[in-house]
């Protein structure tokens, strides 16, 4: 495999039971350049090696006085000269070449497990591990692969200079012989104590990437609630951990070198101070003694290289063993149905027993945005809530025999991040807790359901038009059934780039973009494009959207859902970030270019439920009611509770006030009066809202609803 190959057209399929296997694995699909590298590693120290001999018949010439071995020695040394020189060039390319093809093979693997997974790979993996596993650790582990050729080479080259000085000078040869391979032992002792420290060095290094990489990605709730400062604390400690342990790690390194270069020194003077002894006795002639002690000194530089191939190993199985336990992760992609008919119909859920009529806008209303995210991923097949939660519970995951379960690593790492936030992660429900990989339902209004839903139980799967989604293969369900979370990604690129994806050709991105209410920013991307042509559609994106605001983001997220077109659209929180008078242009444009599709929102706007089909009332895992919007209003306490963010003592102190006024005659009552409560009266605002309740009243609003307020003054500004 060459370079100019790349990628490859199989990555094949990793031996993921540990990180030792792993890096087995690895260099096994790699032997034809092992192989190669090797070959020119031992042309290269081979001809170094050889340099012994040419300086010996030059020295015994010049002792003899023989031209014709002086000029032998020449030509000896001009071919050497030459062979070192090819040999070491195409060495270094080969390495090389060994070392791109593996992080390449490495990265198509992760590529392929981040398509496979989705969503669920940083629920059960930290954001920081996986970005830890992308960048430093393939360093690590592609180094090992380019030291073991260079280590094959220079461990066959000093077995064969050992033999030959035993058969070139029996005696000298023999002592060297000895002494070499006690060289090379005599590290041992030192190397786990190496390798643990490179190891603790290696895992508070990560801890330290995930703490920033979490950091960045709850920056702007860190700012919201002031937390930056107790962030950049914890991050300080955790960057002079890491500084402590490097310097402990090289230490034992130092320790390590040092003995490499002062007991070969000893074996030189050993061997210079015999073979002296031998020439005075006339024993060896003056040649042989410089050939042993030019060959003893040749034996310093491979004897290096065993050196940093233990060093490498170090460094590269801990390495290893985080990309191994990211690979592990599996999630089911087949299905027993593979021969179906087209996947059309009415959606529904036999766990909550939601029904979604085809061709309709129906909205959900959970109560709580975690049950929401997980009732949306169930409703596009396929779902990974089930092992996450297995993992949340520190029980085995899908990691393999012998390793630890990946959220129970990345909850360690992200237990600063957790801890620091004291209970926030759980009021914003996608905040720094949730980036770590730590679900934040835990421990926070989440228990009671965790103890009535086993972890180990298995959910019937949702049904499209009768056909169960998980009975067939998951891109058949991802191409029928579209879910675009709370949190959408934009990738960066141009805005025509954004909108080149799968699609029935129905919908163009012109409709899309004026369903979505993106007028303002198709002007400020026109604004800010730099080729000149004030089109907005050649206008860069930055990545993850983060030139623009949340609602701008939010919305172009939601134009790229209608460009697809799918036969069943599930859109979770599709306005949250956005003021409310876009939100209820929004939701028109939402019903009018769907109309005859299915489409699911999953919201408690009272203005996006408001223009809904039907509504569907589900706490607590159960549909309780279906209705519209206004209906519900007045005969489901609970839902007007939830929609209206209204408290029980609110609610109370309301109907006390209310029924403390004076009755009046029912044919005097306009609907005005201040009795009126949540009717068709108190809806007839222009967006369709309770006209008593605003849409972020505060002290009633949730912590969860406060973030999307925040983000709605961001957006109006």
């Amino acid at each position: 495999m060459q370079i100019r190959d790349l990628p490859h057209p199989d990555p094949g399929v990793p031996d993921v039971r540990s990180g030792g296997r792993f890096l087995v694995w690895l260099c096994r699909r790699q032997l034809g350049g092992q192989f190669k590298a090797m070959a020119w590693g031992l042309v290269h120290t081979g001809a170094v090696a050889s340099f012994p001999v040419p300086v010996g018949i030059a020295v015994q010439a010049v002792a003899d006085r023989s031209g014709a071995g002086l000029a032998l020695a020449g030509g000896l040394m001009a071919v050497l000269g030459v062979l070192v020189s090819v040999g070491d060039t195409m060495l270094h390319r080969a390495a090389v070449t060994n070392w791109i093809t593996a992080v390449a093979r490495i990265q198509q693997l992760l590529a392929r497990k981040t398509a496979e997974l989705g969503s669920a790979l940083t629920r059960r993996v930290a954001a920081g591990e996986v970005v830890a596993v992308s960048t430093g650790d393939l360093e690590k582990i592609g180094w090992f692969v380019e030291a073991i050729s260079r280590f094959s080479a220079a461990a066959l080259t000093t077995v064969g200079v050992c033999v030959a000085l035993v058969i070139y000078q029996p005696t000298l040869g023999t002592v060297v012989a000895i002494g070499v391979p006690v060289l090379a032992l005599a590290v041992l002792p030192l190397l786990p104590r190496a390798t643990q420290r490179a190891d603790e060095q290696r895992e508070k290094a990560g801890r330290a990437t995930e703490l920033a990489s979490d950091t960045v990605a709850g920056l702007r709730v860190l700012r919201g609630i002031g937390g930056e400062e107790l962030f950049l604390g914890r991050y300080r400690t955790a960057s002079q951990d890491v500084r402590r342990a490097a310097v402990r790690s090289a230490r034992m390194w130092a320790l390590i070198s040092a003995v490499q270069v002062a007991l070969p020194g000893l074996l030189l003077i050993v061997v210079v101070w015999y073979g002296a002894r031998l020439a005075l006795d006339g024993r060896i002639e003056v040649g042989a003694l410089v050939t042993m002690y030019s060959a003893v000194t040749f034996l310093l530089h491979p004897l290096r290289h065993f050196e940093e191939i233990a060093q490498a190993y170090s460094f590269s199985r801990p390495s290893a063993k985080r990309a191994a336990r990211v690979l592990a992760l599996s999630r089911p992609a087949d299905g027993r149905i593979t021969d179906h008919a087209p996947l059309r119909g009415d959606l529904y859920d036999p766990a909550t027993g939601l029904l979604a009529p085809a061709g309709r806008l129906t909205a959900v209303v959970c109560g709580d945005p975690d049950a929401a995210g997980r009732l949306a991923e169930r409703l596009g097949g396929h779902p990974a809530g089930e092992p996450d939660e297995r993992d949340e519970r520190g029980e085995r995951s899908a990691d393999g025999p012998g390793e630890p379960n990946s959220a129970g690593d990345a909850g360690d790492t992200a237990d600063a991040s957790r801890d620091s936030l004291d209970g926030v992660s759980n009021a914003t429900g996608e905040g720094v807790g949730n980036a770590t990989g730590e679900g934040s339902e835990k421990g926070r209004g989440e228990a009671a359901a965790d103890a009535a839903v086993p972890a180990r139980v298995t959910l019937p799967s949702v049904e499209l038009g009768g056909v169960p989604l998980d009975d067939v293969p998951r891109d058949s369900a991802r191409r029928a059934v579209l879910v675009q979370d709370k949190d959408p990604v934009l990738l960066s690129g141009t805005l025509q780039e954004l909108f080149d994806v799968p699609s029935s050709g129905a919908v163009t991105a012109e409709k899309a973009l004026a369903a979505a209410q993106c007028d303002d920013v198709l002007a400020a991307l026109a604004q800010s494009g730099t080729d000149g042509s004030g089109d907005p559609m050649h206008s860069r994106i930055t990545e993850r959207g983060r030139s623009l605001s949340g609602g701008q983001r939010q919305r172009l997220a939601l134009a790229r859902s209608l460009v697809t077109d799918p036969e069943v659209l599930v859109l979770d929180e599709p306005t949250s970030a956005v003021d409310s008078h876009t939100e209820a242009r929004i939701a028109d444009g939402l019903h009018a270019l769907r109309d005859g599709r299915t489409t699911v929102v999953l919201t408690s706007s009272p203005l996006v439920l408001d223009r809904a089909d039907q509504v569907v009332f589900l706490p607590e895992g159960k549909v309780t009611a279906v209705g519209p919007h206004r209906d519900l209003l007045r005969t489901s306490p609970a839902y007007h509770s939830v929609v209206t963010r209204e408290t029980d003592e609110e609610r109370a102190r309301k109907q006390a006030a209310d029924a403390s006024l004076p009755r009046k005659d029912p044919r005097e009552d306009t609907g005005e009066g201040p009795g009126a409560g949540p009717r068709e009266g108190a809806q007839g605002t222009s967006h369709g809202a309770p006209a008593d309740v605003p849409r972020d009243t505060e002290p009633a609003t949730p912590p969860h609803a406060r973030v999307g307020a925040l983000d709605s003054i961001e957006e109006t500004a």
